[in-house]
């Protein structure tokens, strides 16, 4: 077994998650004959519930700040509470006054889950938190809020990338967040494989989360950490803009190096084709858009049976750590799918009409339109597609290795694919206009990419020209610096030191 376990840090980040999680348990089948192609043991755990009832929840740790998580309760339907909830005066026999805030009501959505009923459709209007379309239920220890701060508090804003970094130290100070929080889902493990985070990026979690990751690289030095990195897409003043640019600049900074994979992805993306339908201001919308990108490239980390995922992201050099996350939702006439599926033999130039690599894709959550316009050189691709008609493209049956050692020697980009016939499930937790082209309402192929190319490379050029005229002096140094490390190897011609000693 390769078990994972995902940590989400903050609002944006389990907005995304949530719907992660709903298309993780549409995947259960209850019939036994019909085994499903998901392997639900890498991302839930068995335990029992207070009735003694055998129990199936993630292993996930869900951190917000007060007032963010909704209606959802820390101890539910499979984990009452049996004790008094009076715990009694104790030694005080005065009079008391008790002072409690008004509660959330519950969406109706919620409601017609818990009576067993057809849930009604969701819209922007009435999705209020990431809880009012959450479809499971978490064991208690997965729910922790933080009250230090509350959410979208204008007198303490949790902006300030520095904030996050002070959080966690005051928090990890007290409790050790690791050993209390992530430790006893990794003790239940049987082969822990990969730490999966769902973070924002350009606000305090940033800062939060490159602590957080520092940590379990000490802890748990040779796992697999993924990174997905949410960035506010949303136009705002220039001052603010350049306080999100320079928290993105420190997250990149920290935490990519310490990554296996690291995706920046903005929340909305700037550029959306006709065939989506898209709410911006609403962040149940944007996410559902993100989730179908994000859920179908790591896909193959739950699949069965075992895919190694590490080793095509980590190519032949394991130095280049910061994907682009790119998806184009494929249409329902067959002519549609055809650029998709080319085969994965030898690659001629890139983007090449003979070459299976992709420059081209409806999506790109990594830059707006006028980046991914421009010619650039790419270094790795993993692809995965769902739901199409690949049996006519198959790929030949040559080793997979020998394929990637000839396009080494052959300095042509690294490439990796994985097709899988189980199609992207349209959930009444999902927008149900998203898609308005499609035929099917129920179900969509998709095909999406994690890219390794030089436009990383002008990006990290973009944050050390900012870092130099913004950050502060006793920072600006040692971030610049560090940018211009992670830059250069970004950039084609860029050879590595053991490359250049072979040469």
């Amino acid at each position: 077994m390769h078990e994972i376990i995902t940590l989400q840090l903050g609002q944006r980040a389990n907005y995304l998650a949530t719907h992660f999680w709903n298309l993780q348990e549409s995947y259960f089948t209850y019939n036994e004959e019909d085994e499903s192609p998901v392997d639900h043991d890498v991302h839930f755990r068995p335990g029992v519930g207070a009735d003694g009832a055998e129990t199936y929840t993630p292993r996930t740790v869900i951190y917000d700040l007060k007032g963010g998580f909704g209606t959802l309760r820390k101890y539910n339907a499979l984990y009452e509470l049996t004790e008094d909830s009076n715990p009694g005066q104790g030694l005080w026999d005065g009079k008391e006054v008790l002072q409690q805030q008004a509660l959330i009501p519950q969406s109706d959505y919620q409601k017609s889950l818990d009576a067993g009923l057809p849930a009604p459709t969701l819209s922007a209007e009435t999705v209020r938190y990431w809880s009012d379309y959450n479809r499971l239920f978490y064991h208690p220890r997965s729910i922790v809020q933080l009250n230090d701060y509350e959410l979208n508090s204008k007198i303490m804003p949790f902006e300030d990338w520095t904030i996050g970094e002070e959080l966690f130290n005051d928090l990890d100070k007290e409790h050790d967040l690791l050993d209390r929080d992530a430790r006893p889902f990794a003790e239940e493990c049987d082969q822990l494989r990969a730490l999966q985070l769902f973070t924002g990026s350009d606000d305090a979690w940033g800062g939060f989360a490159a602590k957080y990751v520092d940590r379990i690289r000490d802890e748990y030095g040779k796992k697999a950490v993924w990174v997905w990195a949410i960035e506010n897409g949303k136009k705002v003043d220039r001052q603010t803009q350049f306080k999100r640019d320079l928290n993105k600049a420190r997250s990149v900074h920290a935490i990519s190096t310490q990554a296996s994979l690291y995706a920046p992805i903005i929340d909305p993306p700037s550029r959306i084709p006709k065939s989506v339908y898209l709410d911006p201001r609403s962040e149940w919308y944007t996410t559902a858009l993100i989730s179908s990108a994000m859920e179908t490239v790591s896909l193959p980390t739950r699949l069965r049976p075992y895919h190694d995922f590490e080793a095509s992201l980590a190519g032949d050099d394991s130095i280049h750590k910061i994907f682009e996350l790119q998806s184009t939702i494929v249409r329902d006439d067959a002519d549609s799918a055809k650029p998709h599926t080319s085969p994965s033999t030898d690659a001629g130039q890139t983007g090449s009409e003979n070459s299976p690599i992709k420059t081209e894709f409806d999506l790109d959550f990594a830059y707006d339109g006028l980046e991914s316009q421009k010619s650039h050189h790419i270094f790795n691709q993993l692809q995965v597609s769902r739901g199409v008609d690949n049996s006519e493209n198959e790929a030949s049956g040559e080793d997979q290795g020998i394929l990637r050692r000839r396009r080494h020697y052959n300095s042509e980009p690294l490439f990796q694919r994985f097709h899988t016939t189980l199609p992207l499930p349209l959930l009444d937790s999902f927008p149900r206009d998203m898609f308005p082209g499609l035929n099917s309402q129920e179900k969509v192929s998709v095909l999406a990419a994690l890219t390794v190319s030089s436009r990383t490379a002008e990006r990290l050029k973009a944050f050390e020209t900012l870092a130099g005229r913004v950050a502060g002096v006793d920072e600006r140094e040692t971030l610049v610096n560090g940018l211009g490390e992670i830059r250069e190897t970004y950039e084609t011609g860029w050879m590595s030191d053991s490359e250049f000693d072979d040469d």
